[in-house]
């Protein structure tokens, strides 16, 4: 017997955060495509109305949403408009993040506060307040669905040098990822992260035309680096209704470097 999957996700509300560039910007576009009302979120709203514009060329529908996530009540406030706009919140990609590149004898509490307050604390905040609106929802309609896909990294599961905080901190949202599903479970949420590896964005294109980058791509399993796209599919399962027995997992989307 064959069942083809078909991801529809046309009467879901996507909240995603970090939309403006990078992964974000990959991952709604996904999602509109595939029939979700996306709400991009971002510090950068000029960028957001651009891509809510090239989402709406394609047949997509999109709200744009100023959101910091370094402050709480701007997390509250932006969470509350997403929805005033577009309606309650059934898929929350929590994906807004930042890097820094040094030894650890060379982080300063600058450094430091500036990779965890967004990749950590802000991440947590922005899962907290969607939470908050879909278990009052539960509670009013139990059957109704909630996901919650908290971006990781490959370097949250495997020490990277000279990159020891950003790791130390996605090795944080592992961990907030299980704690979520634990708790929420009971509401009908799912709470999963993706750990992706090495993926070649417009944010980092040029370190890999660099001889350290082309250094570091010799090394992959198959020395090669995942593109935006090739997140989609894992992005779709976690945020659809298939992943209803789907709960609390880790997945790694590194093309093997992982297990090297």
């Amino acid at each position: 017997m064959t069942n083809q999957i078909k991801f529809d996700l046309s009467d879901k509300t996507a909240l995603v955060t970090g939309a403006s560039s990078g992964l974000g910007n990959r991952f709604a576009r996904v999602l509109a495509a595939h029939g979700a009302t996306v709400v991009l979120a971002s510090r950068r709203v000029e960028r957001l109305k651009e891509l809510r514009a090239e989402i709406e060329a394609e047949g997509g529908k999109a709200h744009v949403i100023g959101m910091d996530v370094n402050d709480p009540q701007a997390i509250t406030e932006g969470v509350a408009r997403a929805e005033a706009e577009s309606g309650p919140i059934d898929i929350l990609v929590n994906n807004s993040g930042v890097s820094t590149t040094q030894r650890l004898v060379d982080v300063t509490p600058e450094d430091f506060d500036f990779v965890f307050d967004t990749n950590t604390r802000g991440a947590f905040f922005v899962a907290q307040a969607v939470a908050r609106r879909m278990i009052d929802r539960a509670r009013t309609e139990p059957d109704r669905s909630a996901r919650i896909v908290n971006v990781a990294s490959m370097a949250g599961l495997k020490v990277l040098a000279q990159i020891g905080v950003y790791s130390m901190s996605k090795a944080a949202v592992i961990q907030m990822t299980r704690a979520m599903a634990l708790e929420w479970a009971r509401y009908n949420i799912n709470v999963n992260a993706i750990c992706p590896g090495y993926i070649s964005t417009e944010l980092n294109e040029h370190h890999w035309e660099s001889d350290a980058g082309r250094k570091l791509v010799s090394m992959l399993p198959r020395k090669r680096l995942g593109m935006p796209e090739d997140l989609d599919g894992l992005l779709l399962l976690l945020s659809s209704d298939q992943a209803r027995f789907i709960n609390g997992a880790v997945i790694s989307a590194d093309d093997g470097f992982g297990v090297t």
